[in-house]
């Protein structure tokens, strides 16, 4: 996806939270470099999950996989970016296509393999699975405590070969502890509390496990 429809498709999620906020103000939270398609997250509002928008600009928002799929069929030439909210509050792009849009999605208990890679709201990077004196993939099962609630969420909504960015409110995250050492403040901690995260996930593997 090229880097100025990201660009539109964020400044625009980010005008219809504030419409739907009932603000008159928006802000451009892309004005800064790089990092800048993160950093909206932190004047993010809360956008109406029930709603399906289409626009002049090509921003569908919906609840439903499936839906997101079909926009996305449906409006090939104009390939709108589609952003889709979670029952529990995660809202995330599709910024690669699956494989086979025909699959299934993986259910609890499947044996998933995923690269990600994760950022705080100001753009940089805590974690990866490319970081070095790590594995490139991470398997783990479907559902289990092997990685934040916010992930499992995420991956439960794609198929394979899907790439997503999602941001991840602190509840499916790392909530009011964050990430910190023992008798660490605020500052000195690798994830604060009460942080939302962004994160970019390939979901490479999908399989049943063994009986």
């Amino acid at each position: 996806m090229a880097a100025s429809t990201i660009k539109t498709f964020l400044i625009t999620t980010l005008s219809l939270s504030c419409f739907y906020t009932n603000s008159i103000t928006t802000t451009n939270a892309l004005s800064s470099i790089d990092g800048g398609r993160r950093a909206f997250v932190s004047n993010l509002g809360t956008t109406t999950t029930a709603a399906i928008i289409a626009s002049s600009t090509g921003i569908v928002l919906t609840t439903s996989p499936d839906a997101a799929m079909a926009a996305e069929d449906g409006a090939a030439a104009a390939k709108p970016v589609v952003m889709q909210n979670t029952e529990n509050g995660v809202k995330f792009a599709t910024t690669k296509p699956p494989l086979n849009k025909k699959s299934f999605f993986p259910q609890k208990g499947d044996i998933v393999a995923i690269e990600y890679t994760g950022y705080l709201r100001n753009g940089q990077i805590f974690d990866a699975t490319h970081a070095k004196g790590k594995n490139k993939v991470l398997s783990f099962a479907l559902g289990s405590t092997a990685v934040i609630p916010g992930l499992n969420d995420i991956v439960s909504n794609m198929k394979v070969g899907q790439q997503v960015q999602a941001i991840i409110p602190p509840s499916m995250a790392f909530g009011d502890k964050g990430v910190c050492p023992d008798g660490a403040e605020g500052g000195d901690c690798l994830i604060k509390p009460d942080s939302t995260l962004v994160y970019d996930v390939i979901l490479i593997k999908s399989s049943i496990p063994p009986p």
